[in-house]
């Protein structure tokens, strides 16, 4: 079973992408189209999370305010109350937190520092990589006896 670590490690991206408190929500939907990414995590130093903005935040707030909403501060957008995980958190368990949540990132903290994220695709992407390999062990397993 794999672990967010693993996931981590198959992104191979070791830097967290965030964004400062009071960053313009144009700018930040800008960086998002750039980085192709659906969310960042809200942070003044990079090491902290303060919140997270994603695309549906910013949605909301234009069906909220219309286009004015893009002048506002990440800060008046953003959830401050952010799901998290841990680099030894099983693929499982995170499927279940995202799932109940209904929630598609979730960043990585360890010893209360910033230092990863997920989304709901690295997890799909890993839960169905370790289904293939339980198949392949499986039908190995199953040749090999068969042909005894």
């Amino acid at each position: 079973m794999s672990h967010v670590a693993d996931v981590l490690r198959a992104k191979g991206r070791a830097v967290v992408l965030t964004v400062p408190p009071d960053a313009e929500v144009a700018r930040v939907a800008q960086r998002m189209r750039q980085e192709q990414v659906g969310a960042f995590v809200v942070s003044p130093d990079g090491r902290r999370c303060d919140g997270i903005i994603t695309e549906r935040d910013i949605v909301n707030g234009i069906a909220r305010s219309g286009p004015a909403c893009l002048e506002q501060r990440v800060s008046a957008l953003m959830s401050p109350a952010v799901h998290t995980c841990h680099r030894d958190d099983s693929v499982r368990s995170v499927m279940r937190t995202m799932t109940d949540a209904r929630v598609r990132h979730l960043p990585v903290i360890e010893r209360d520092e910033l230092c990863g994220m997920i989304s709901i695709g690295d997890v799909i992407k890993t839960f169905v990589d370790d289904a293939d390999l339980e198949h392949s062990v499986t039908r190995d397993a199953y040749l090999a006896q068969r042909s005894r």
